[in-house]
């Protein structure tokens, strides 16, 4: 049975300077990005910008995980690891960042060209977006997780690409996976979680230019393709209410204390 925690306002506060400070993370690292900088350049540059403000990462030693934030290049899915590797131009590059700030999380990603990309490329950016927002545009009370899920797949492949199925959106709080799961498609005769007011989730669409199947490669941790083509991850924090759904990763919710840093 889903153990699902909803948040109280004093909780919900410090979860939007969290996800503040990851979304402001995401786009700095984003920018820092460039032809020529290694993964574990790019790593670094997040762990400072993430202590900058006050807050740590989510994601080190996280089951043992070695890096600050996921950084996913090309064909890679997901949980890419930082090192030697140098971005080219033309690469497509997945940023995932988890801070943790006065016990709470923020988790929020997304994919960036270098320079410029293939066609291909800027349209599975773009399918990922837009399907990230059919996602939170379901995150209603009194909807089920299942309404975001078919909206995701329903985009996604409408626009000839695939979703990931091995791994979801999940909720957070004070961990980084809470319940629910919230998958990117649609599992037959599964039940499905009811949304209601104060509930937060991650709603994270990974969508491949091919085939949705993917591997683990022997670092235990970079999920490929298995076609080797490209994939793209867009998510976003998000609350449910009483009426719209808030976007807690939102860089204008960074207080102005932290801001003048």
């Amino acid at each position: 049975m889903a153990m699902i925690v909803l948040k109280t306002e004093r909780e919900l506060d410090i979860m939007r300077t969290a996800g503040a400070i990851a979304a402001v993370v995401l786009n700095e690292t984003g920018a820092f990005i460039r032809s020529g900088v290694t993964t574990k350049e790019i790593d670094d540059f997040a762990a400072a910008r993430i202590r900058h403000y006050g807050a740590v990462s989510a994601f080190l030693g996280y089951k043992k995980y070695p890096c600050n934030i996921c950084i996913s290049v090309n064909d890679e899915v997901v949980h890419g690891l930082a090192g030697p590797r140098r971005i080219q131009f033309g690469d497509i590059v997945s940023l995932d960042v988890g801070v943790r700030y006065q016990g709470y999380i923020g988790d929020t990603a997304k994919t960036v060209a270098v320079g410029g990309c293939s066609l291909l490329a800027q349209k599975l950016i773009d399918v990922t977006t837009q399907a990230l927002y059919e996602g939170i545009s379901r995150a209603l009370a009194g909807n089920r997780v299942v309404d975001i899920s078919r909206a995701i797949q329903t985009y996604v492949e409408a626009n000839g690409f695939s979703v990931v199925r091995e791994f979801v959106g999940h909720g957070v709080g004070r961990t980084v996976h809470e319940d629910p799961q919230v998958p990117n498609f649609v599992e037959p005769g599964k039940s499905s979680a009811r949304l209601k007011p104060g509930m937060t989730i991650a709603i994270e669409p990974m969508v491949n230019a091919g085939s949705p199947v993917v591997k683990v490669l022997s670092d235990k941790w970079t999920v490929v393709t298995q076609d080797g083509l490209p994939s793209a991850h867009m998510e976003h924090t998000v609350l449910v209410t009483e009426s719209e759904p808030e976007i807690l990763t939102c860089p204008e919710n960074l207080p102005s204390s932290l801001r003048a840093r």
